[in-house]
């Protein structure tokens, strides 16, 4: 699946809706006015309820059957968890500049020195098992994670100084070491709360990170009816806090191992919501039908991500490194590779136009990354010790079914032959994929994670040392094993700085991405969108950017799913 391997961490926000959501279109960490998301309006602008009725069918290749595994704190299968099951405090939404909406806390407050912060929690939830949901049930999360820190995928409390969660009440009190406002996305948006009922004995409570959590229990709009390795059913959370929702009352979820398949339900109507790359789009998916639609908003990056780790004699040297960066045709891998739907990247990291006020153009273009350079690549390899008679051969894993990543792949070894370096391709099924991925059993790797309202979410994700780990230990994001403890405090000044020192303190970081050249991004990544009309409206638009829109993103998902509905329900 698109957003369980691209990922590794959940994935990105989700927004409010234009009108209502109770505190829509805050910008991010401002505070949330109260309010009941239950009055939000459908993607067409119209208020009120709709009748219940009517299944969405999702197609988005995961490139493997499905484990039936659902726990939230697992990068491999909370995909299938969040959003649909589990729900976060507070939904922030990257394509609308980080606007919030409440949804489990109706509002929170900053301390005048944004060094702790104050969640109101909603009254009247329950969880899918009828029992009540309270603030005890998010400190419990909390601290959880600080116990077991495998579950901590954000290094909340290793890295972004968090002290204490504690309660009174229905509010609930989050105290940092210092300022901690940019990390507001990752703990009110990015974590899933549990049920204290539920984690807290068996097998939930001895081994959390690899619970399967089976048959899981959330807030969400969906709970898992059945599960087997080709299909997931979602029935309509029956105890869901918002009155009237969900509409649709039942979401099929196949498993597909090729987007081929997936191409052709999406395109023949028999499925409805599709996430991945579609080649030659408009002819194959759009003109079958003038319900079919489609969008693709870029969010974050693909990259080739090489394991920095000094075991690995060859990508740890940056003279390697920098020879992938020079060889590699950027223009040419989002041509061919990407149909030109995914736009080229650049070493910097940063997203262009998304984030062009963070981008240090000069930079790249002095450094010589801006265009490829074999004769530069040949140079360094050459003093990294290999030649023709000595040639460097690397390997690098990808996920079986992903068409698109093979096309592009193939476009990399191409440009990585014209300068002498033999590479290998394996194509992976997604849990072999990220098991190597996660503890760091490989030379290569491709690879994209989520975004966030700026560079600043994607690049902590990528370097800082916090969330990586040992060799033969699972890293929560930084699985290249990229550390510098320059880096680090550059990071570690961002949450306290102003918004200017902060776009400084961003050219900074991505200085070192030139200079380090810990991954090389390759394709700008959007989320790959598709959508059909024929029954199913409220799905978000481009001029409606309530959520960030492929399935594969959460907890955005959820926010999608629970305002669609059926048409031919409402008859």
């Amino acid at each position: 699946m698109r957003g369980i391997t691209r990922i590794a961490v959940a994935a990105i926000a989700v927004g409010a809706l234009t009108a209502g959501c109770g505190g829509g279109d805050k910008p991010i960490g401002s505070g949330a006015s109260s309010g009941n998301p239950s009055s939000s309006t459908s993607s067409g602008g119209s208020t009120g309820q709709y009748k219940k009725g009517g299944t969405v069918t999702i197609a988005n290749v995961g490139g493997q059957t499905w484990p039936c595994q659902f726990n939230p704190f697992n990068p491999s299968v909370n995909g299938v968890a969040g959003g649909f099951v589990y729900e976060p405090l507070t939904f922030v939404n990257v394509l609308k500049a980080g606007a919030t909406t409440p949804m489990l806390a109706t509002d929170f407050a900053w301390s005048p020195k944004k060094d702790s912060i104050v969640f109101t929690i909603r009254d009247g939830v329950k969880w899918s098992d009828g029992q009540p949901f309270s603030a005890d049930d998010v400190v419990y999360t909390f601290n959880l994670m600080k116990a077991q820190p495998a579950l901590d995928i954000y290094a909340l409390w290793t890295g972004a100084g968090l002290t204490s969660v504690t309660a009174a009440g229905n509010k609930v009190t989050l105290k940092f070491k210092g300022a901690a406002e940019p990390y507001f996305f990752n703990f009110a948006n990015q974590v899933d709360i549990v049920p204290k009922h539920i984690w807290s004995t068996g097998e939930a409570a001895s081994k959390p990170a690899t619970w399967a959590d089976p048959k899981p229990v959330g807030t969400g709009p969906y709970t898992v009816e059945s599960c087997t390795p080709n299909n997931i059913s979602y029935a309509a959370n029956a105890n869901y806090w918002q009155p009237g929702k969900p509409y649709i009352q039942k979401v099929q979820y196949p498993a597909y191992l090729d987007n081929n398949p997936a191409n052709l339900d999406l395109a023949s109507g028999k499925a409805q919501w599709g996430g991945q790359y579609i080649p030659n789009i408009d002819k194959f998916y759009k003109s079958k039908a003038p319900e079919n639609n489609y969008w693709f908003p870029p969010t974050a990056n693909v990259a080739l991500v090489p394991n920095n780790d000094p075991s690995r004699p060859a990508t740890s040297k940056l003279a390697v490194r920098q020879a992938l960066a020079y060889a590699i045709d950027r223009e040419q891998v989002s041509k061919i590779g990407e149909s030109g739907y995914q736009p080229a990247a650049n070493q910097t990291g940063v997203v262009t136009p998304t984030f062009d006020k963070y981008f240090d153009k000069d930079a790249l273009t002095t450094a010589g990354y801006d265009k490829p350079n074999v004769d530069k690549a040949k140079q360094l390899l050459q003093s990294a010790g290999y030649s023709a008679s000595n040639p460097l051969k690397l390997s690098v894993i990808t996920v079986t079914g992903y068409t698109d990543w093979d096309a592009s792949l193939a476009v990399v070894k191409q440009n990585l032959a014209a300068v002498g370096i033999e590479l290998s391709v394996q194509d992976l099924q997604q849990q072999s994929y990220n098991q190597k991925l996660y503890t760091g059993d490989y030379d290569l790797a491709y690879s994209s994670l989520s975004g966030g309202p700026t560079p600043y979410y994607e690049l902590r994700q990528l370097l800082y040392s916090k969330n990586t780990a040992p060799i033969g230990k699972q890293a929560n994001s930084n699985y290249s094993r990229y550390s510098n403890p320059e880096v680090d405090k550059l990071f570690d000044q961002y949450a306290s700085a102003d918004p200017d020192t902060q776009v400084k303190l961003i050219k900074q970081i991505s200085s070192f991405m030139i200079k380090d050249v810990p991954l090389i991004p390759t394709t700008e990544s959007v989320d790959w969108y598709q959508y059909n009309t024929k029954d199913i409206e409220g799905w978000p638009t481009q001029d409606n950017p309530y959520a960030q829109p492929a399935p594969y993103n959460i907890p955005d998902a959820g926010q999608v799913l629970a305002n669609l509905y059926s048409k031919s329900a409402q008859k």
